[in-house]
């Protein structure tokens, strides 16, 4: 008989393991439900068609839904998987424009939920002209939001996404202020990097409310957001209010039907995606990875790592074998005009892991100093005491600074150490980089560090 594999979800994770699975064997019988109308999308370039950077929406669109239907797949559009028997091997599934029921019978299952944005308990949060962006749908109800009369734009929450939409309302012309609960922005960096970022925003005309939280959501006459209150009593009016706090496991489903969940939230899963029930798989923002450096189980929510998990699931499915290592925290983005990446762990982090390190950071220029369009680069190094492991690095800078990070993570992910960073053989012609590109400058900074580090524990 015919196996059949039901998906959850049809975007990156969903469509990958679909688009895997049915590859490797064709004879799969393979059904995909995706609650929007749309899948295998860029999440990520949302803030970049909100702003006009990207053109058209259907330019965030990797594979269409006819393109997977033409590879074989039965894609079901607008319909929402509601519940998951293990029993009875089945899911439920209700069409959100008709209100047509069903059952759909699975002898494998795709876990591949993604996220929801989180929404702080705070009365108001549920108003009108509050907005989260998660989805393909929420970036299309956030800019017909903005299209209409909106001047003041309060983003909560000073993270990744956060900064993204912030900057997108800025270059539409609005008043934006941000709100945050850290003393800086992206409070995955360290401070003294956080605050160059922060720097940046404000030079960009955005308001930072920092070391503040939104006690609520004030709600106008007429049912919709006029403004958010913050813990220490400010008031800032916004016509419209985005919530850009990060997101969290959409494991409703899963824990709802028996599906064991990690100790981070996450579905708990092996290096196949394998979840702890038989025929069952997940991948994307809803499962939880090994870090590879602290050894903890943490939930990365990134296309990079969807993409990749879903694509191991699918080649298992389809009587392969793959597996998906783990993860080590790389992260880039683009903060009006800086960019900002980093890799491995920060200073905080590395503490909560149970490294004894050091630390070194450098200032360089992204070209020769002499050559036209050089620009300023921060490069920071974090590395084992005594074995000169590199454990994590940070890079903020202007143009042509932040994709250094991949060769710093490539690095990390091969356990070298700084001495061992500072004898790479990396390219060198002046419109790229000073002789001493500034990762190598860092490195050598970063060996200096665990030498005298040492030589104390000699001395003493």
């Amino acid at each position: 008989m015919t196996k059949r594999v039901v998906v959850i979800g049809g975007d990156a994770a969903g469509g990958s393991a679909a688009s895997q699975a049915k590859k490797r064997c064709p004879e799969l019988d393979v059904v995909m439900f995706e609650r929007g109308r749309a899948t295998s999308y860029s999440a990520c370039g949302i803030p970049y068609w909100i702003s006009g950077a990207v053109g058209n929406e259907k330019d965030l669109i990797a594979r269409t839904p006819e393109q997977h239907r033409q590879a074989g797949i039965d894609v079901r559009l607008r319909t929402e998987v509601t519940g998951i028997d293990l029993d009875r091997r089945t899911v439920r599934w209700r069409d959100s424009e008709d209100g047509d029921e069903g059952d759909e019978p699975f002898d494998e299952l795709v876990y591949a939920t993604g996220s929801v944005p989180m929404r702080p308990p705070v009365p108001g949060i549920d108003a009108g002209g509050v907005h989260g962006v998660q989805v393909l749908d929420d970036g299309v109800a956030l800019r017909a939001a903005l299209d209409g009369d909106v001047r003041r734009v309060v983003v909560v929450g000073g993270g990744y996404i956060g900064l993204e939409i912030a900057e997108a309302c800025r270059v539409r012309g609005l008043d934006v202020t941000v709100v945050d609960m850290s003393p800086t922005p992206v409070g995955t960096f360290d401070r003294d990097v956080g605050e160059l970022i922060a720097d940046a925003v404000r030079r960009e005309g955005i308001e930072l409310v920092l070391s503040d939280a939104v006690e609520a959501v004030d709600v106008g006459a007429d049912g919709r957001a006029r403004g958010v209150v913050t813990a220490s009593g400010r008031e800032l009016p916004a016509d419209l209010v985005v919530l850009g706090l990060g997101v969290r496991p959409d494991v409703r489903l899963a824990r709802d039907a028996g599906i064991p969940l990690g100790g981070s939230g996450g579905i708990a899963v092996d290096a196949r995606m394998r979840t702890e029930v038989e025929g069952i798989w997940a991948a994307g923002d809803c499962v939880e990875s090994r870090h590879r450096l602290s050894g903890q189980r943490v939930v990365v929510a990134l296309g990079t790592h969807a993409n990749k998990q879903g694509r191991v699931a699918g080649i298992n499915i389809g009587g392969g074998y793959a597996t998906f290592p783990g993860v080590i925290g790389t992260a880039i983005t683009k903060v009006c005009n800086l960019e900002v990446a980093r890799t491995g762990l920060s200073t905080e982090e590395a503490e909560q892991a149970g490294y004894a390190f050091v630390t070194a950071a450098v200032d360089s220029t992204t070209k020769a100093g002499y050559f036209p369009g050089a620009s300023p680069i921060r490069v920071k190094m974090i590395a084992e005491r005594r074995s000169g492991r590199l454990l994590g690095a940070q890079i903020v800078g202007r143009e042509d600074s932040a994709k250094r990070i991949d060769a710093l993570a490539i690095c990390i992910w091969n356990e070298m150490t700084v001495d061992e960073v500072l004898s790479l053989d990396l390219s060198y012609a002046p419109p790229f980089s000073p002789v001493w590109d500034p990762v190598l400058i860092a490195a050598r900074k970063a060996f200096q560090a665990v030498e005298d580090d040492i030589r104390e524990l000699v001395t003493d």
